[in-house]
Order: C-alpha cells, then structure tokens, then sequence
C-alpha cells in the first residue's frame, strides 16, 4: 500500500533516502541529489507518498506540463528487491492515468547503471541525456495513456 506521507514520516524519509542512496556517494562523487532534498517542504507540498505500514520506500512526485514528474524513488536497502520499488513506479503510473497526463518522466544519474537498467525493464524510453543541477542525468518517458 501507498499513502500520502505525513510530516512525522520526514525522519524516516531522510533516513530511507540516506541508506538509499549512500552507496552511491563514491561513486559519483559527491551526494546525489536525493541526498540533498528538503522533505519537509517536499511533504508539505503533498509531493512524497511512501510505502505502508511500514515506511520502507518513497516517490516523490508531481505533475510537471503533460506528465508526471518522478523526481525520486527510494527503497531502503533490506526491503530491496521485494517488489516496493515496482509497487512505487506502478502508483506513479496510476497517478498519471488518474491525472489524465499522457505520461510518467524521470531522471537518473548516469553514473547510477542499475537505475538505468531497471527503468529500461520497466518500460521507460531513455530521451535525452545532458546535465542538470551540475548532474549527468539520463531522463526517460513512458505513456500512459
């Protein structure tokens, strides 16, 4: 289940992000993005929904022109691999349709190889690529009409 998140999740949420996206730092060389959000204001917002009961993952979304914007998708390390993170793009996907946008968007860093891999399984179509935000980023698209 998927619920709307509540300012008393924004710990959780920086600690689910954190542990998310940690392994990472090395790699790319710096925090990625993620890392670096304000969530208090991104829930206030009504941008972040999580994974209930327990708050093992989150999407932060919102619509942006004709689609639905995903700006984040994490899954804490021990829930990896149990489906939360195909149960979040689904609601984002739902979303959309709900909305009546055409379409699902997202980014990724390009260092971040498995993102890439797994929203390609998922069905995204890689668009672009360039930088944002001082970031490589690989953007992707799937309609959802």
């Amino acid at each position: 289940m998927i619920r709307p998140a509540e300012a008393e999740d924004t710990d959780r949420i920086r600690a689910c992000v954190h542990a998310a996206f940690a392994p990472f730092v090395e790699r790319i060389g710096r925090p990625p993005a993620p890392m670096l959000a304000d969530y208090a204001a991104l829930v206030a917002a009504g941008k972040v929904h999580v994974t209930a009961p327990d708050l093992v993952g989150l999407i932060v979304l919102y619509p942006r022109g004709a689609a639905l914007h995903v700006e984040n998708v994490a899954v804490s390390p021990e829930a990896r691999g149990k489906g939360f993170g195909r149960e979040l793009m689904a609601f984002a996907e739902a979303s959309a349709r709900r909305l009546r946008l055409g379409a699902v968007e997202l980014y990724t860093h390009q260092k971040m190889t498995e993102n890439i891999t797994y929203y390609s399984a998922l069905g995204y179509r890689e668009i672009r690529r360039g930088v944002e935000d001082g970031f490589p980023r690989v953007w992707f698209r799937k309609p959802v009409a």
